[in-house]
């Protein structure tokens, strides 16, 4: 009896729910970390870090971490979306909740599937684009941008979002001779004069305790493992398929936000977070249908 191979887009699709997972368990760690550290400090440590780690990973595989293709348009376009994306979410985690920075950046799908439509003209359904467009105002509901309730912190997130969108577009556009681990090279480097920059504009730096030189470690292990897997889910599938399941990512964070800080979400903020996830599990629905219409 043969085996059913799992299509490029369901891989997609599991790989994007780790990264989720992963990037949560980060958030969560850098979010610790910046009780006591300046931002800059941990940016430039964390992209030190993880550099170096996937550095490493490039060299076993026999690949080179060196290739003429970053001075690709795509790839220096890739560069400076993650430098503005990191740069403005790490912020937002260290000036704002947990619960709500992730909020705000459960919109990257409606804004990655955009993209996607008008750069590779990728066919998105109607279905699909009310699926977004639902679970984007679920998010509002979780935001709320009233007067009387909003958080110019909440900008910052914002800002980091629409950094990790472009990000996610130019990955998949970027050469397909390029692998995940030099992607991730390319991706951690960045961040370190980003941090140093940041440090020099913040004014401070101090020597991490050893509490915190662990949380720095652990961000590290669960950035590395999470920026693979982002990787890999962004250049299989289709990307206005994959891009969704960045929703899971709301319920990994809320649940580390009431765990580890005491975050205690509200009514609307439960209510639009379930509408989030059912958005997402609609998405699941019509990618794995259209899948099958395509194979048949």
């Amino acid at each position: 009896m043969q085996k059913r191979r799992i299509s490029p887009t369901t891989q997609g699709s599991l790989w994007m729910v780790a990264a989720m997972a992963g990037f949560a368990v980060e958030d969560a760690l850098i979010k610790q970390a910046s009780t006591g550290l300046p931002v800059g400090e941990i940016m430039a440590i964390f992209g030190f870090g993880g550099w170096l780690g996937f550095l490493l990973l490039t060299w076993r595989k026999g690949q080179r971490a060196l290739m003429p293709d970053i001075l690709r348009p795509t790839l220096l376009l890739r560069a400076g979306t993650e430098i503005f994306g990191r740069l403005f979410f790490t912020l937002s985690l260290a000036y704002s909740s947990l619960a709500a920075t992730s909020a705000i950046l459960q919109a990257t799908p409606l804004a990655v599937t955009l993209g996607a439509a008008i750069f590779f003209g990728e066919q998105v359904s109607w279905r699909r684009w009310g699926a977004i467009l639902v679970g984007f105002l679920g998010v509002l509901l979780i935001l709320r941008p009233l007067p009387q309730s909003f958080d110019p912190a909440s900008l910052l997130a914002l800002l980091g979002m629409l950094g990790f969108a472009g990000r996610d577009l130019a990955t998949r556009a970027a050469p397909p001779r390029l692998s995940h681990l030099q992607l991730g090279v390319y991706g951690f480097f960045v961040l370190i004069p980003t941090g140093l920059g940041l440090m020099l504009w913040e004014g401070r730096a101090v020597l991490p305790t050893g509490t915190q030189t662990l949380w720095l470690c652990a961000t590290i292990l669960v950035g590395i493992a999470a920026y693979y897997a982002i990787t890999s889910a962004m250049r299989l599938g289709a990307v206005s398929v994959v891009a969704p399941f960045r929703y899971s990512r709301l319920l990994f964070a809320l649940i580390l936000a009431v765990v580890l800080f005491g975050e205690r979400p509200d009514t609307l903020t439960l209510i639009g977070a379930v509408i989030v996830v059912l958005s997402g599990l609609f998405m699941l629905r019509e990618g794995h249908l259209s899948a099958r219409l395509e194979e048949a």
